[in-house]
């Protein structure tokens, strides 16, 4: 039987990504226990130094929400993987769709998961000083923070977790084409560092460090940031277009 009435793409998309917000709900469950997992691994500090003098010693441990972060980076990397999977994208057939209304919705979903992630770890950090000025005795200094630098800290969280899911995404993208790919990226990866270790020489992984990470100006980082992650996804979506209607 055949339909009369034309579909249109936002719609298609705007069903599925409200769809796939209420099907991995699981996924934002996994994002609090690792966060506070990271919580408790960074109770201890970040980074410490000792020093002593004839009777005083001194102890200073810094705090920061690095580690949360971390955490959340790799939320994010592994639920970028999981939605490419055969299992999720058959989820998709409950609509009328294609790869592209498909792909749109994961980008989305995915946006909103760096969005929620990126807001909860900066949160978490700061939930991770309340604990230390609450339940420990040591003197407890901390930097004061404006609005402005909160602001600042979010949206750049947000950015990084973006950027890593274009990544996950990709990954997952070419291992739906071939199996394949689960053992020659990270070969490639490692076989990367191993001949700059040969020739003495710095790390690739270092320059791109350097070119996205580094980066003083807010501006030129986003802009890198979000156009990196635009062509990773564009990436995905070709990819992905050329995989079966199903399997």
């Amino acid at each position: 039987m055949m339909s009369l009435k034309n579909v249109n793409l936002t719609e298609v998309v705007k069903r599925q990504y409200f769809f796939k917000l209420k099907a991995n709900i699981d996924a934002m469950s996994s994002l609090v226990f690792l966060q506070l997992l990271a919580m408790l691994f960074s109770m201890g500090g970040s980074n410490s130094f000792h020093s002593s003098y004839d009777q005083v010693a001194l102890e200073v441990s810094y705090f920061s929400g690095d580690v949360i972060i971390g955490f959340t980076m790799i939320w994010a990397f592994v639920t970028a993987i999981t939605i490419t999977t055969r299992q999720y994208r058959n989820h998709d057939f409950s609509f009328v769709t294609n790869r592209l209304s498909s792909s749109l919705s994961n980008i989305l979903f995915l946006l909103t998961a760096s969005i929620i992630g990126g807001i909860t770890a900066i949160l978490a950090r700061n939930l991770l000083l309340v604990f230390k000025y609450i339940f420990s005795e040591e003197q407890i200094y901390g930097i004061p923070l404006t609005f402005q630098d909160l602001l600042l800290g979010v949206s750049a969280t947000i950015i990084y977790l973006f950027a890593v899911s274009a990544i996950g995404y990709l990954i997952g993208a070419l291992v739906q084409i071939s199996k394949a790919f689960v053992v020659l990226i990270p070969v490639l990866f490692i076989g990367m560092l191993f001949i700059d270790g040969v020739m003495n020489r710095d790390p690739f992984i270092a320059y791109v460090f350097e070119f996205y990470v580094m980066e003083s100006s807010f501006g030129l980082f986003f802009v890198k940031m979000v156009s990196t992650a635009a062509l990773f996804f564009i990436a995905s979506i070709s990819i992905l277009n050329r995989l079966e209607v199903r399997r």
